[in-house]
């Protein structure tokens, strides 16, 4: 997974929907080049923070089995806003559907309110030995790992149900 874009978990439901946050701050090395006099944050990042938020949500509800989640498709993507240094972003998913190893989300991005960003998710669950025979060896200390990630971005509330 990439640079994490999330900063906390608020509620999980696995095999349901997400709540988590991105707290944008005038410290993030991009803001420094994406409108120097105008700072927002990049839409690519903005669909990056859904495509994670997806992505914890699959892993969990299925007890990070697969740790290999992709994105396979991004639809009807709708930059609504900016968003800038000093805002929360939070960001919901829920699953829509799903076939197979293809998971079907709709999610968005929004700020007090306001959405920010929509779309719908392909996520595909690739197991390692498709992507290579070496990967196979790789993958009990990468669910080890987004375990560990995982239980750090679920610090600090209550009204979660998990699996960990």
């Amino acid at each position: 997974m990439p640079l994490p874009q999330l900063d906390r978990i608020l509620e999980i439901v696995p095999g349901e929907s997400i709540r988590a946050i991105k707290c944008l701050s005038l410290s993030e090395d991009y803001l420094q080049d994406h409108f120097p006099r105008f700072p927002v944050m990049p839409g690519v990042l903005m669909l990056e923070a859904l495509y994670q938020a997806s992505s914890w949500l699959v892993l969990a509800t299925h007890d990070f089995d697969i740790p290999n989640v992709v994105l396979r498709e991004a639809r009807n993507v709708k930059y609504q806003d900016f968003v800038a240094p000093g805002r929360q972003l939070l960001v919901e998913a829920s699953i829509f559907k799903t076939n197979g190893s293809l998971i079907t989300l709709k999610t968005q991005g929004s700020m007090e309110g306001h959405t920010a960003v929509s779309g719908r998710l392909i996520l595909e669950r690739v197991a390692a030995d498709q992507v290579s025979g070496a990967m196979e060896a790789v993958v009990p200390r990468t669910r080890a790992a987004l375990r560990q990630q995982y239980s750090l971005l679920l610090s600090g509330h209550t009204n979660t149900q998990q699996t960990t």
